[in-house]
């Protein structure tokens, strides 16, 4: 599958680009009330988008939304509810892009991996996140 939508509750986790994912035009993953947008672009060669600069929009946000693109080697990405229950699990390979858009959520690299982060600013340091441990039972999960 080379899109992917992850949902508990109703609520959107992520959105999982794999690297094999090919489409025409520009196609948004994301609904427009999302405070991080993720899209997708195949244009032609000769192709033109108009020179542009964005303007000063006072936006709210109110939880980090984060985009990872895994660059090198492979991860499993463990998916928590807001009891702090692992309920879903999947492995992230070399060119995949994720949007963690809520939940929460915790990484182990199955090898070597190099991530680039996304997420907006400014960052607010600890007060961004609360830490937790995985519970047993969720460790032992197949992932």
């Amino acid at each position: 599958m080379s899109l992917e939508r992850i949902y508990h509750g109703g609520n959107l986790l992520a959105v999982i680009l794999r690297a094999g994912y090919r489409g025409e035009g520009i196609e948004f993953f994301t609904p427009n009330d999302f405070s991080q947008q993720l899209a997708y672009m195949n244009r032609p060669m000769g192709y033109r988008i108009a020179p542009h600069v964005h303007n000063k929009v006072q936006r709210e946000v109110f939880y980090t939304q984060e985009v990872l693109f895994i660059k090198s080697g492979r991860m499993r990405i463990d998916f928590y509810d807001q009891d702090r229950t692992c309920i879903d699990k999947r492995t992230l390979e070399a060119g995949d892009i994720i949007l963690l858009a809520s939940g929460g959520h915790g990484f182990e690299m199955l090898e070597q991996t190099e991530i680039i982060e996304v997420k907006q600013g400014p960052f607010a340091g600890e007060q961004d996140k609360t830490r937790f441990e995985a519970k047993e039972e969720d460790r032992r999960l197949e992932g």
